[in-house]
Order: C-alpha cells, then sequence, then structure tokens
C-alpha cells in the first residue's frame, strides 16, 4: 500500500533491466546487485517520472545497461531519464539527493544497495586500500545519502530508509578462499557497521515519523555472486548450507525492501529483516 505521488530513491541501479524488480508501486533494483559504487535511482510510485544517477569510473556499467534499465522503466508507462553521481563522495551524494527534490520536490523513500563484495589485489594496491575501499563504499555509501535525506524527509513528514546489509552483519563465516588474511575481510565488518548505523539512526529519526531498517540478504544469484553459482561444486555446496536447499532470488529482496517501504511496516524500524533460507537459524 502506497500513498499517491510517493518518491523513491534506491542508490545501486542502472545495471540493466535483469538487476530490477517490479513491485506494487515502485521499481526497485536488485538490492545488493551492485558491482559500481554510488548510484541512485529515483521512482515516482502511481506512474510518475523516475531518475536513474549512476557512476562507471571502472567501466563496470555500459550506456547500454543504463538504458536497457530505462526502456524496461518504460515499458511500465512510467517516464525515466539519468544523471551521474557517488555516493562515496559528500558533494556528489548531496547533489543526488538534492537533484530527487528539484525533480520531484520531496524524497519519501530512501533505499542503500550501492555496495561492493571486495576489491581484487591491483598494482601497488595495499591490504588498507582495499579495506578503506570496501568501508568507503558499503558504509560511507549508506551514511552520506541518509544525511541529506533525513532533513528532507523531516520536511515533507516523514519518511523509510531500508539500508542493505548482509546474513555476514550477523554471523561469522568461513571467507573461504580469498585473497584477504584470514579474519580481515572488510566486507563483514562493512556490513556489521550497517547494521549498527541502521539501529541508531532509527532511534534518533522515530520522533521524526521516519522509519530506518535494514534488509540482511543471504546468498543470492546476483552478478556479485555469478563466480559462486556458476561453479557447479561451489553452487552444491552453498545450496547444502541453507535448510531450504537453494538460494535466493532477486525479486525475493526486492518484495522485502517494497514492505519495508509500504505503510504495511508502519510500526517497523530498528529491524534487520533476514531474507537467507533459514540460513542463520541454523
Amino acid at each position: 500500500n502506497y500513498k499517491k505521488d510517493t518518491y523513491v530513491a534506491v542508490m545501486g541501479a542502472g545495471m540493466g533491466a535483469t538487476n530490477l524488480c517490479a513491485g506494487s508501486a515502485v521499481y526497485l533494483v536488485n538490492l545488493e546487485d551492485m558491482d559500481n559504487p554510488g548510484s541512485i535511482f529515483g521512482a515516482e510510485a502511481n506512474g510518475g517520472p523516475i531518475t536513474i544517477v549512476d557512476t562507471d569510473p571502472a567501466g563496470i556499467l555500459t550506456e547500454a545497461g543504463v538504458m536497457e534499465t530505462i526502456e524496461s522503466i518504460h515499458s511500465l508507462n512510467l517516464e525515466a531519464d539519468s544523471i551521474v553521481g557517488d555516493v562515496t563522495v559528500f558533494k556528489e551524494a548531496e547533489l543526488m539527493i538534492r537533484t530527487v527534490i528539484e525533480l520531484h520536490g520531496k524524497l519519501d523513500i530512501l533505499v542503500n544497495s550501492a555496495g561492493i563484495g571486495g576489491v581484487p589485489p591491483m598494482d601497488g594496491s595495499t591490504h588498507e586500500d582495499r579495506w578503506d575501499k570496501v568501508i568507503d563504499v558499503n558504509l560511507k555509501g549508506t551514511y552520506l545519502p541518509s544525511w541529506f535525506a533525513v532533513p528532507e524527509m523531516e520536511r515533507s513528514g516523514g519518511g523509510s530508509i531500508i539500508n542493505l546489509a548482509s546474513i555476514i552483519a550477523l554471523v561469522g563465516y568461513d571467507q573461504g578462499s580469498t585473497s584477504y588474511e584470514p579474519g580481515f575481510n572488510p566486507y563483514a565488518a562493512s556490513k556489521g557497521a550497517v547494521l549498527q548505523f541502521t539501529r541508531n539512526l532509527a532511534v534518533q529519526c522515530a520522533k521524526k515519523n521516519i522509519r530506518v531498517n535494514c534488509i540482511c540478504p543471504g546468498y543470492i544469484y546476483t552478478n556479485m555472486t555469478r563466480s559462486l553459482t556458476e561453479n557447479p561444486v561451489r553452487l552444491s555446496q552453498l545450496e547444502g548450507l541453507h535448510p531450504m536447499g537453494r538460494l535466493g532470488r532477486p525479486e525475493e529482496i526486492a518484495s522485502a525492501a517494497l514492505f519495508l517501504a509500504s505503510d504495511e511496516s508502519s510500526f517497523v524500524t530498528g529491524t534487520p529483516l533476514v531474507v537467507d533460507g533459514v540460513y542463520t537459524a541454523q
């Protein structure tokens, strides 16, 4: 249930139609499927215009991918356009939120889903460089859009912020064969921090009628997990870790976001919504 003229901004869009999931009133990206840090996807429910903001410093995103996203939105009889921005840069995050306000007059729902799983070793890079990059995208990239969104939501009477954490924010895990020293993978630290950021911001924003929650996805079929799911042996191992016997689908994460964005979750705030096929309940 969404009120008319509800405006949504989703960080982590422009990856093409295969990364998008339709909902009852807003069109949300496949959350936690952002190989590139720092996009925004602004959507107006009930047939209004949509603004996609993306950055592509590493050449991961292509113009074709952005156009595919826009064409998919057009197919729902929604308007769409695109601008550029990076959630890890203070001024650019400010510009993203300001642009949504200038285009639509307000912001009701913010989904912080831009994130990366890790940074491969590069010539001249250190473990500290790679640690800083993951923390920068996953944590700072959640903090900055929220920083600029909260005053706008307060001005319009309230809103909902949905952050993307992970089951790795809740449990330790065997990182397997990665380029990080055991126990020093920054992904777990970044997602744990997103969860605590969510709780603290929810307490501070409760009296402003702004709800703040996070989704903790398990293993989902996305670009980020493709190296695992395309390996039959590794996929079978992952499926065996889930009592449901399978991995999650992107639309199942989008549906969770739609719930948290809707009036059906009006008394839900400060909560990690775990969507993991009972992985963490074992």
